[in-house]
């Protein structure tokens, strides 16, 4: 046995209850058996191909080398415009900075604000990873449970209420992964107005914004200029692979980013920053926007037929490609829930033990980055597994 230490913070990081289910069933796959995938929250959309066009175009060049750090001025320049129209908020480029995903964003972010033993409010339920990174950089999640009532999201009065001599700022998720719901503009107005005037750092989450279907998603950055943002290529247009994101910050702090950026990462992928001018065209525009009319036909399908077979679920969710289904009437153990539906049914989904303490044990994340072939196909072989027990 090797006795050699690992540092306190990493042995805090939980590894995923879904990579379970995800090496068995590539397992029963590698067997001939085949599996319905509805646990991986990555688009099944291949890249648009005005930007796979436009990252060959660069790379036949052959000149690939670093960027600045804070990346291309005219990505920078397309984000700014980006913001201006969709959320009619003036944005600098010069607070732009282009990262390696958004967990490169958010570890920039947390590298400016947090010092050891800072704590940091955020929904539970929530993603695990933004409470990991917390706790990598020295801070101290507090994940204040979020009930269906409150679309599962942090409010004005629970942060309030909860803040301590210790507490430093609050991370909001919206649309959220796993629940897929969205904090509208009076809640989240509130949010930002009560933490600023508590001194504390805000950060917004952004990442699944585009894909929405009712009420468009509403920007922390139209309530403040002092909130840190965080956005990604991978969800809505469809660039998961090529491993980019971007970080909005308030101006006294686009010095310290810089110098994050320039010590973490150098810079982003030269070649996908690149790709990405050609993401904001109106030619990607039209095709991701028919693709996120895809996605909410897939949820309109997979949440009735959910229902239909006896799942509880609050209303549709907003935004994202995930279904958070309460299956107390068929479990009291969601994980356990998870390994038979995939063993018995060939169905792969993700258990609420990934996403925090809220009583995970009732929930499923189900995600609708699958074809409708096979959304029906899993609730058909959901509902013969469901006969059986």
């Amino acid at each position: 046995m090797n006795s050699r230490k690992l540092s306190k913070r990493v042995e805090s990081v939980a590894p995923f209850y879904v990579m379970d289910v995800m090496t068995r069933a590539k397992t029963l796959e590698e067997t001939g058996r085949d599996i319905v995938h509805m646990e991986v929250g990555e688009p099944d959309f291949a890249t648009p191909m005005p930007i796979i066009q436009a990252g060959i175009k660069f790379l036949e060049k052959g000149d690939v080398h670093y960027t600045k750090a804070q990346g291309l001025v005219e990505l920078r320049e397309k984000i700014s415009t980006f913001y201006q129209q969709q959320y009619n908020v003036l944005v600098s480029p010069e607070r732009i900075f282009i990262t390696p995903g958004a967990s490169g964003a958010l570890t920039v972010a947390l590298g400016i604000l947090l010092d050891q033993g800072d704590e940091v409010m955020m929904a539970d339920p929530g993603y695990p990873c933004n409470s990991n990174l917390v706790t990598l950089f020295g801070g101290k999640p507090v994940m204040l449970s979020a009930s269906s009532s409150d679309n599962y999201q942090l409010t004005a009065a629970l942060v309030a209420t909860a803040w301590s001599e210790l507490s430093r700022g609050v991370m909001v998720a919206s649309p959220s992964n796993p629940t897929g719901t969205m904090i509208d503009s009076v809640q989240m107005k509130a949010l930002v107005n009560t933490v600023d005037a508590k001194k504390g750092f805000f950060i917004s989450d952004e990442i699944y914004h585009g894909l929405v279907y009712q009420d468009r998603a509403v920007s922390a950055l139209e309530y403040s200029d002092e909130v840190y943002v965080l956005n990604s290529f991978s969800k809505f247009f469809g660039m998961t692979g090529w491993r980019l994101g971007w970080l909005i910050v308030p101006e006294h702090a686009i010095s310290a980013a810089n110098r994050l950026v320039q010590n973490l990462y150098i810079s982003a992928p030269t070649h996908s920053q690149y790709a990405a001018l050609a993401a904001f065209s109106a030619e990607t525009q039209a095709l991701l926007i028919e693709r996120k009319n895809e996605f909410k036909q897939r949820r309109d399908v997979l949440y009735d037929g959910l229902k239909a077979l006896g799942f509880k679920m609050a209303d549709k969710p907003q935004g994202a490609f995930y279904i958070y289904a309460d299956c107390q009437a068929f479990t009291d153990d969601s994980y356990a829930f998870s390994l038979e539906l995939l063993e018995n049914a060939g169905v792969a989904v993700t258990p609420g033990l990934d996403f925090g303490v809220n009583g995970p044990e009732r929930y499923l994340r189900f995600a609708y980055t699958t074809s409708l072939a096979q959304i029906n196909l899993g609730l058909e072989r959901i509902k013969v597994f469901l006969q059986t027990k």
